[in-house]
């Protein structure tokens, strides 16, 4: 079997807000729950930000460090993660045929999930086994992440077909709790705990059984979303992601090549050769950012198309039309009606 993929840095600010609004709940301030990871409460309320691994783990930390190891804790915590908070990655397991087939597709494309560990299916005789993957995981956050990452797996399990997951044996690699109801409570068994690794076993059959949101073209169309936003995303990491942030962090302003460059004390040349490494370029990078700049202005503000295109730096509207052609394929008026109407 090979190694599992290591989880990509960046990931969806979603699971970020869940978790602190989970701390919230349990009486911590927002101050307790993002102290130490660099994260802005502001970006709690951006659905579509992105955090580095690291901050979440951080935020996480914080949980356990605050509320102390509860039994359970992390289990109360996975029940928020519903098949709604995923975004297209959800949407299209609720299209897939199949119970086989979502989770196939969800696997493929698990890093869009705000899972740590690594997961696999496999299927022998009667039973299908669900493993989970802790490898190159904080060990002071193993038994937090595993109860999260089982309990928000179950839950999308629940949301797909509308009924519990009948598990006929559950076995995980952390020591036991010192009460397991909460665990025998979700998976209707007792777990063994010890164990060499972490598996949630149940009938092969239900593998088949079929979804009540089936639609072929619609799945197609989502599995082809999340491979593009997988792609953005493994670009915006490393070099690339941050040449990104910093062009992200001064819209209107975008500095050119040559002075980005000297900011990181390098040579233009060095830096079009560490893009190109990463199978991109300073100009792709620049046309994402004001490419994403202009569609979250025309989509949440109510700026004339003029006073965008000066926002982004264009000293002519028609130059910012047509660039924003290119990139989209349509106007930005038809674009802002498009999002309206939708």
């Amino acid at each position: 079997m090979p190694a599992p993929t290591p989880k990509p840095p960046r990931r969806s600010a979603i699971s970020v807000q869940l978790m602190t609004q989970f701390g919230l709940d349990q009486g911590l301030t927002l101050e307790q729950c993002l102290a130490g990871t660099g994260l802005d409460w502001r970006l709690l309320g951006d659905p579509g930000a992105e955090v580095d691994a690291s901050q979440e783990l951080e935020l996480m930390r914080n949980l356990a460090r605050e509320l102390g190891q509860r039994p359970g804790m992390g289990l109360q915590a996975g029940k928020r993660y519903r098949l709604n908070t995923y975004g297209i990655w959800g949407f299209a397991l609720l299209s897939s045929s199949t119970f086989r087939s979502a989770a196939q597709l969800g696997l493929r494309y698990l890093d869009l999930t705000y899972a740590f560990h690594s997961m696999r299916l496999e299927e022998q005789d009667d039973e299908a086994r669900l493993l989970l993957v802790d490898q190159d995981l904080p060990e002071d956050l193993q038994a937090f992440l595993l109860e999260r990452d089982v309990s928000g797996a179950l839950s999308v399990h629940r949301d797909l077909v509308n009924a519990e997951l009948p598990v006929r044996e559950a076995r995980f690699r952390i020591a036991e709790p010192a009460d397991i109801e909460p665990w025998r409570e979700l998976l209707g068994v007792a777990p063994r705990f010890g164990a060499s690794d972490n598996c949630v076993v149940f009938a092969r059959a239900l593998l088949d059984l079929p979804l009540p949101g089936a639609n072929s073209l619609v799945a197609q169309h989502c599995e082809e979303q999340c491979k593009a936003i997988l792609a953005r995303r493994r670009k915006r990491a490393g070099f690339a992601g941050r040449i990104r942030d910093l062009l992200l962090a001064r819209p209107g302003q975008l500095p050119d090549m040559e002075r980005l460059a000297q900011e990181l004390h390098m040579t233009s040349r060095t830096l079009r050769r560490k893009l190109a490494a990463e199978d991109t370029s300073f100009r792709q990078l620049q046309e994402e950012v004001l490419g994403a700049l202009a569609e979250e202005l025309l989509v949440s503000t109510g700026l004339s198309l003029e006073e965008i295109a000066e926002r982004l730096g264009y000293g002519d509207v028609s130059n910012f039309i047509h660039a924003f052609k290119r990139w989209k394929g349509v106007t930005p008026h038809q674009y802002r009606l498009a999002h309206r109407e939708a």
